[in-house]
């Protein structure tokens, strides 16, 4: 029997932890709350959760200090959840190590969908699909979930990834921003192009020698990017 997603919520709200403990329980999850960044991060290495999902606005540790010292340790997959609906608010979020951004008030069929998205992953065991891609400098091991550039394992957070195999399984095509958003976000996300901005940004730092001159990741203006393993 597979045991169920655990689900960490960092929130110094009362009532947003007691509401989103109830649904998320109702909805099959195992969850525990934290009111602050401090507890959030022992209860974080004690328990080892599946999905973290935290405010921003909090008392002495805010969620975007959170999300980086979770990223410094851990790939877990990040939700935050903000009154702030600026482009600029969500960009800093992602910059920090979040997966996903939901605006408060928010309702509960929303937040499950993003949930699920985040927790989703591009499915690895497709029928007669190679486990193993290998193209220029690039192993990408499905079966591992690991990625080496030039015979160096790089770290990867779980949307890096998924991006990546999406590149990878699509190598020297032109992949429009709204194919590349439905395929590893869903296609709720089709107009979020700053998700996309932000970890093409991150991806290219991971695995450019120069990521203000890419040669793996080339940008196709106004239209998208298109993965490159030509030496």
């Amino acid at each position: 029997m597979n045991r169920k997603h655990r689900i960490l919520v960092v929130d110094d709200e009362p009532q947003i932890r007691r509401v989103l403990y109830r649904s998320l329980q109702t909805r099959g999850y195992d969850v525990r709350v934290a009111a602050d960044g401090d507890s959030a991060l022992q209860m974080f290495a004690d328990w080892a959760p599946d999905l973290v999902i935290t405010d921003l606005a909090m008392a002495n540790m805010g969620g975007l200090e959170l999300c980086r010292k979770l990223r410094a340790k851990s790939e877990v997959p990040i939700l935050v959840l903000s009154v702030k609906g600026e482009e600029r608010t969500k960009v800093e979020a992602l910059d920090a190590g979040a997966d996903d951004y939901v605006t408060k008030p928010f309702g509960m069929d929303e937040l499950l969908a993003r949930i699920r998205a985040t927790l989703r992953r591009i499915p690895t065991a497709v029928a007669d699909a190679p486990q193993l891609i290998e193209l220029g400098d690039f192993r990408v091991d499905l079966e591992g979930h690991s990625v080496h550039v030039k015979g160096k394992e790089i770290h990867l957070t779980p949307k890096e990834y998924d991006l990546m195999v999406y590149f990878a399984r699509h190598s020297g095509k032109v992949l429009t921003h709204r194919a590349l958003l439905a395929a590893v976000w869903g296609g709720d996300y089709t107009e979020q192009t700053e998700y996309l901005r932000v970890f093409i940004g991150q991806l290219r730092k991971k695995i450019e020698s120069d990521p203000s001159n890419p040669h793996y990741i080339l940008t196709e203006p106004w239209i998208g990017y298109r993965f490159n393993v030509d030496n």
